[in-house]
């Protein structure tokens, strides 16, 4: 079979990418964030026109983490800005005709996340841990009479206003038990939460927005043993469910005319929009490209007065396309179309779903990928790439780092291990309290899976993960050793006490929710932390982490690499370590992402 040209890894990741687009409230203009002039910029779509402008000169941050709220008259939006990837975001206004950006918050210790315009377009809401735990705010447009409407001991989720501005629905769990969310209303004025539904003890229940005549919300329940979308009527408490039983499928939102609902459905690793009618619950899930998923992180939108749905979308071989599909016509426009430069998109190749078992039989969904000329005479080495999260899950999108793999010659499988979304509750909540543990055997049955195919060469497999999947390699390098001759530790964790000490409130009760108490379960926290069985790594290992991260502080790369030299390990020998700077929990930034590509293309040239 012919081989595909090797394409400049320069080249890949200087092709634009777009992040977080978002329709403005009269559905007539999509925002969103491009690196189409070499850095991370806001650009505004006007979709009468079909004209693209940036407005943005330098105040979006180099890396973006946080998405952003349109005022309702489409004028201006607020944005997060934090410093060179460290995510503690203050708020800034940004006007759309002028490109004048002001400074709003002021809080260089706290994490604020903006939420949304209340109807009159004189405040708005915001996530922000500026007194403790990650609580709702609200503020005037300009910044002035900050107001904290909650005041939980466990985080909040959200934060939409009613119709009439009269009061904001959000989530939170007031018990001991974190594996739990309700749904609860708080007037504009902080006062009066109460809680108006609950599935259970022990489930997720959160909303996504309101009906336009204020009566219900769309949700999203796991009690079903999936996530379901709902409509739940706010008096009653009654909630009409949607969705097929047992497939993972979210609510995103109501039609400006509340006739429809748009969900999202997680199936067999893809994730394609559904529009249901809200009367009827008749579906229509939209004709698209084959063997894609959604992408560009954030949820399908309604656009035009709810005549037509704006979302990203790509394949494993194509890259991302903002799409907007007409509900009449089920026709198909490019927003923004994907550029190749001069690569030739048939270099690029699409993932076969494959399956698995694991130690105890459970069946494992993996997207495999492979050089074309891959061969029984022509063996390949190999790469498993466990995902963050845990709680997430690989889509047929398009991944550049794998097709870059792909290209220079590697098998890369990407496994949905046990703890990973979009097959139900039990599947993803099999990893809590048992991180490095079930898992990580997942992850060796994946790696024993590449090993029996011929293409693959079995002495030449090493194991590479970000945030999570950082965890996981240093966990897979340190309790499983011998199954990898190599291993790259991006962004990762390696001591979970410490890393809960350096943690803000709500990444401390996302780890207890998943970990439990670190002080009741602490044989089991330090089980799970691969510092602790440094002694035992084998194959080489590339430790990559940004100085600025807050998720997975700099210190747990340190912390092993400290390890390493105690045991008289010796560095550039044994392991290699890089600190970036500038840099956080992963970057958008076109330069940052590059130098890490080039790092881990090196690292595995050298070693595998």
């Amino acid at each position: 079979m012919a081989v595909a040209a090797k394409f400049p890894l320069e080249e890949l990741v200087k092709l634009p990418i777009f992040v977080f687009p978002q329709v403005s409230w009269s559905g007539d203009q999509v925002g969103y964030y491009t690196d189409e002039s070499g850095r991370m910029e806001f650009w505004v779509m006007d979709l009468t026109t079909g004209q693209h402008r940036q407005v943005s000169h330098g105040e979006i941050p180099t890396a973006v983490h946080a998405g952003f709220a349109w005022d309702r008259n489409g004028r201006s939006i607020v944005f997060a800005r934090d410093v060179n990837g460290n995510e503690q975001h203050d708020l800034w206004r940004l006007d759309i005709e002028s490109s004048h950006a002001e400074q709003l918050t002021d809080t260089p210790s706290a994490q604020e996340i903006p939420i949304e315009f209340s109807p009159d377009d004189e405040r708005v809401s915001f996530l922000s841990t500026r007194n403790g735990q990650l609580n709702l705010f609200s503020m005037r447009r300009d910044g002035s009479d900050v107001r904290q409407l909650t005041a939980w001991k466990n985080p909040a989720w959200g934060g939409r206003w009613s119709p009439d501005g009269t009061q904001l629905a959000s989530a939170t769990s007031e018990s001991e038990n974190l594996h739990n969310a309700d749904i609860y209303l708080v007037a504009a004025d902080g006062s009066g939460a109460r809680q108006i539904f609950s599935s259970g003890g022990n489930t997720f229940d959160v909303a996504a927005g309101w009906s336009p005549d204020g009566q219900s919300l769309a949700i999203t329940s796991d009690a079903s043993g999936v996530d379901r979308p709902g409509i739940l009527d706010v008096a009653s408490g009654q909630v009409r469910w949607l969705g097929i039983e047992g497939v993972d499928e979210t609510a995103c939102g109501f039609s400006p005319d509340g006739t429809l609902l748009l969900t999202q459905r997680n199936q067999d690793a893809r994730v394609l929009p559904v529009i249901y009618e809200v009367e009827s619950g008749a579906e229509r899930v939209p004709v698209l490209p084959a063997g894609g998923s959604l992408s560009g992180w954030t949820n399908p939108e309604f656009a035009r007065s709810g005549e037509a749905i704006v979302f990203a979308y790509s394949t494993d071989a194509t890259r991302p396309e903002l799409l907007l599909y007409d509900l009449d016509s089920a026709s198909l426009q490019t927003l923004i179309p994907a550029e190749y430069g001069s690569i030739d998109p048939a270099a690029f190749v699409m993932a076969e779903d494959v399956y698995y078992p694991s130690f105890d039989g459970l069946r494992i969904h993996a997207l495999l990928y492979h050089p074309r000329d891959a061969s029984p005479s022509h063996r390949v080495p190999a790469v498993v790439m466990p995902h963050g999260g845990p709680t997430w899950n690989y889509s047929h999108i398009f991944d550049p780092y794998v097709q870059f793999l792909v290209n220079e010659g590697y098998a890369v499988l990407l496994p949905n291990i046990r703890g990973s979304t979009g097959y139900g509750v039990e599947f993803r909540d099999m990893a809590r309290h048992d991180w490095g543990g079930a898992d990580l055997q997942d992850i060796v049955a994946g790696r024993n899976y590449l090993a029996s195919l011929p293409f693959v060469d079995p002495d030449r497999i090493a194991v590479f993960g970000g945030s999570y999947g950082g965890f996981m390699t240093f966990i897979a390098m340190t309790k499983a050793p011998e199954n990898w001759k190599a291993g790259v530790a991006w962004v990762g964790v390696s001591d979970l006490p410490a890393m809960y000490e350096e943690s803000m409130p709500h990444f401390k009760s996302f780890l207890e929710e998943q970990m439990g108490n670190p002080q009741e379960n602490a044989a089991l926290w330090r089980d799970r932390s691969a510092v602790n069985f440094a002694d035992r790594m084998q194959g080489k290992l590339l430790i990559v982490h940004g100085i600025n991260d807050p998720r997975c502080p700099i210190s747990q790369a340190r912390i092993f690499r400290d390890r390493l030299l105690e045991l008289g390990k010796v560095e550039g020998r044994d392991f290699e370590y890089v600190e970036l700077g500038e840099e956080g929990h992963g970057s958008t930034d076109q330069a940052q992402r590059l130098r890490s590509f080039k790092l881990v293309a090196d690292f595995f040239a050298r070693n595998l």
